[in-house]
């Protein structure tokens, strides 16, 4: 049948489905097996928010560090085990992802509303929205009906996970990998409006900026001087600071810092000094409604990454169920 001949609504609900090895994500994937899921999900990010507001930030971070390394599986959320490495401890992890008790919280409600039934993948798709939504930001629609990875890998996160050093044309590179547009990469990037970042992240602007022994020049001066008490030469480098002039409040703010030279990240701040990225900055300064849709539209397109690998419902969201070598796959 042509899509000609499909009712518009018809045509729309198609274009939002997902197939993934052998099933389809799509909205309100859960509404007959669990119709509270995502309702379950917002009241305890809600709780996590009141408890510690920096929590909710933390955890719309870890959709970024899950969907790059292999697809969105949760596969960031595992602990090692003797005989696997996973990616909590890698370089761009270790002392920097935090709040997975809120996701462990999380699973803990919908398995008691609805035993193994909702993948920790769909969690942390679903509790990524609800931080953006909680602080201010875009509310969106999102697909469901992931499954969970079988075991993790500290190297692909190495090897992947870029550094707070790196500059414009490492990220837009990177992102391109995923099919993700430059437009798309400035937007996400956004997620910074919230939360706070280590001084271990920015010592080497601060002080040594490319081998140089001087700070980075495009930090605006009274602003160095503000990190310069907060992250002096010698102090506790586990410190943190705001990584814009509003961390509590998801909005444009972040790229008005940009424009000022008051970026908290280097990868931040390039994305002001290069020409490839600069105007979608200047834009998103300007338009807080146009970087609300950039982002949102980058969020469901990062979510539709996936490796294609064999998958399960985590009844523990740091535990595989059963080891890799106990699967049988010729069924």
């Amino acid at each position: 049948m042509s899509l000609l001949l499909l009712r518009p609504h018809l045509i729309l609900y198609l274009l939002i489905l997902t197939v993934v090895n052998g099933e389809i994500l799509r909205p309100r994937f859960y509404s007959e097996t669990c119709p509270e899921a995502e309702s379950i999900v917002r009241r305890e990010m809600k709780k996590a928010m009141i408890k510690e507001a920096r929590s909710v930030a933390s955890v719309m971070r870890l959709q970024f560090h899950d969907c790059f390394v292999n697809g969105c599986d949760a596969s960031v959320l595992l602990d090692d085990t003797p005989d696997m490495l996973g990616e909590k401890l890698s370089l761009s992890n270790i002392n920097s992802l935090r709040s997975f008790e809120v996701v462990d919280d999380i699973k803990e409600a919908l398995e008691e509303a609805c035993p193994a039934t909702i993948s920790c993948a769909d969690i942390v798709i679903m509790a990524s929205r609800d931080a953006v939504a909680l602080t201010g930001g875009p509310d969106w629609e999102v697909k469901l009906g992931r499954k969970d990875s079988l075991t993790a890998s500290q190297k692909d996160s190495d090897d992947i996970m870029p550094s707070p050093r790196a500059n414009a044309t490492f990220l837009i590179d990177l992102f391109e990998r995923f099919n993700l547009s430059v437009r798309d990469m400035v937007a996400l990037s956004g997620s910074h409006s919230i939360g706070k970042g280590r001084c271990f992240s920015i010592m080497f602007r601060l002080y040594n900026q490319s081998g140089s022994g001087k700070p980075d020049p495009a930090l605006e001066p009274r602003y160095r001087k503000k990190l310069n008490k907060l992250c002096p030469l010698g102090g506790d480098e586990n410190v943190t600071g705001d990584l814009d002039a509003t961390p509590h409040v998801f909005d444009n703010q972040y790229f008005k810092d940009l424009v000022s030279g008051r970026g908290f990240l280097n990868s931040d701040q390039t994305l002001y000094t290069s020409r490839e990225t600069r105007g979608y900055v200047k834009m998103f300064s300007e338009d807080q409604a146009e970087f609300f849709r950039a982002f949102e539209q980058g969020m469901v397109k990062m979510g539709d990454l996936q490796s294609g690998r064999p998958g399960e419902i985590r009844l523990n969201c740091r535990v595989v169920n059963r080891r890799p070598s106990d699967l049988r796959f010729d069924s």
